[in-house]
């Protein structure tokens, strides 16, 4: 072999560099490849940093809007799209020019171009220049994401963008048709909302969001039934063709019905993700693939192939904060310290406006498998600093498993949930009970004293709603 490494990395994801940069600090020499010149993977330049500064822009226009009924008009908002590009550009250039630091800084050797294993301690690494390098290794790491699926009704159209193409906004559609109500869409499609798209949304199931709990949804529903032109649930694309107007789609209801075409300037197919799993060479490994195409692992992140451990999307981990985890898991166990991905609770956010999060057991999952739980909710409408912002219409939940009274699962809808929900992961991982959330006091006024005033309802005791009591 040319070159030599005690562990590389394929991916520079935060799946991927978060496993690197742990790597080094614990001592051991690291290669890491990845397409792009610094790290930062799909989360950082096409995913969860560029939609949360359109987000942001998105929820600073409709709080504008939403101002004129206390008092303060600002006039309708001018869009400079190639400014709002630049910035979104500014930001993911200032957080990849920093991990571009950080990995210099521990001694990180960066190499750009794809990686293709060739054996259980080999890879060739292909440039974008055309040329290739080998490099051998101890314990490599697969974080190598994932992509987008696309629509077979769609093919061939330049009318047709993913949610990598909705973020480089080239421009503000008329008429926007979002296919999937999932957490993408919703998100960009408020985006687009915000920015003057007329959005319809075409769900196959019977409510957006399929796996959060109904009543923190129907609380974003309710809001986006005011921004959107339609939501159809149970229905299916089923065609699409080019017009003089626009692309004329076509779906229809899951349980039989008619069908409805309209015509939009573009769409926006948001159904899933496929895990990058095809030519990376696997098949020169014992490393072996689920039904679904995912890498299959143990609790350690290793493969079949005991020198591979693969984390992130290409495991099915969907989430750019477990891939972080997983990838400090899997550098733990190659230092060879004693470490397992074994949580408890692992938050889930819509950055939509309102938000929703969840962490821990959800009331549809205890359902599911007829669990016996309690639940206490705080509503929003109770609590004063929601009101001073004019959205008291969030609700707080915990689920709570009533012969010890530990606390199972924590719920939130409304502005800041995902910034809120971190307690309630923190009350899970140490097993709290109710309790102690109601013992520990809050500040005065803020939302994350719902969280509290939801621990104390569990009894019949919050100060501001009625509660029942229990024994």
């Amino acid at each position: 072999m040319a070159e030599r490494t005690q562990v590389a990395v394929i991916g520079g994801g935060p799946g991927g560099y978060v496993a690197a940069f742990r790597a080094a600090d614990l001592g051991m020499q690291v290669t890491l490849v990845d397409p792009e010149e610094r790290p930062g993977g799909v989360c950082l330049y096409r995913g969860c940093i560029p939609s949360k500064a359109l987000l942001h822009v998105g929820k600073l226009l409709s709080e504008a809007r939403e101002a004129e009924e206390w008092g303060v008009s600002f006039g309708e908002p001018r869009i400079d799209l190639e400014n709002l590009r630049a910035h979104r550009d500014r930001v993911v250039a200032n957080m990849s020019g920093g991990l571009g630091q950080l990995s210099r800084s521990r001694g990180v050797t960066l190499v750009r171009g794809f990686a293709r294993l060739t054996g259980p301690q080999s890879l060739r690494v292909e440039a974008a220049d055309g040329g290739s390098r080998e490099i051998g290794f101890e314990h490599a790491v697969l974080a190598t994401g994932s992509r987008p699926v696309a629509l077979p009704a769609f093919d061939n159209s330049d009318r047709v963008m993913d949610s990598t193409g909705a973020l480089e906004l080239t421009d503000v559609p008329g008429r926007l048709l979002v296919v999937g109500g999932g957490i993408i869409g919703l998100e960009l499609g408020q985006v687009y909302a915000a920015l003057g798209s007329r959005v319809t949304v075409v769900e196959m199931t019977d409510g957006l969001i399929p796996g959060a709990d109904r009543d923190l949804v129907r609380v974003l529903q309710k809001r986006l039934e005011e921004q959107f032109e339609a939501i159809h649930l149970d229905s299916a694309v089923t065609a699409a063709a080019e017009t003089a107007d626009g692309l004329a789609v076509t779906w229809e209801p899951t349980a039989g019905g008619e069908a409805v075409t309209r015509t939009f300037d573009r769409v926006l197919q948001s159904v899933g993700r496929r895990p990058n799993t095809e030519d990376i060479g696997l098949e020169h490994t014992g490393a072996a693939l689920d039904p679904k195409g995912f890498v299959e692992v143990d609790a350690q992140r290793r493969t079949a192939e005991p020198s591979i451990f693969a984390v992130g999307d290409v495991i099915g981990s969907a989430l750019a904060h477990t891939a972080s985890h997983e990838g400090t898991i899997a550098a733990d166990v190659i230092a060879g310290r004693r470490a397992a991905f074994e949580p408890n609770a692992i938050p889930s956010v819509v950055y939509t406006d309102p938000e929703i999060a969840w962490c821990g057991l959800t009331e549809t999952e205890a359902q599911a498998r007829d669990l016996d739980v309690s639940i206490s909710r705080f509503p929003w409408s109770a609590s004063g600093r929601a009101i001073t912002l004019g959205r008291s219409d969030g609700v707080t939940k915990l689920l709570v498993e009533p012969a010890t009274e530990r606390i199972l699962g924590v719920g939130v809808a409304g502005p800041g949930a995902g910034e809120l929900i971190a307690e309630g992961v923190l009350a899970v991982e140490m097993a709290a009970v109710v309790q102690d959330l109601a013992l520990s006091i809050h500040p005065h006024p803020t939302l994350s004293e719902t969280l509290m005033e939801a621990a104390e309802a569990y009894h019949g005791l919050s100060s501001h709603i009625i509660a029942p009591k229990r024994p």
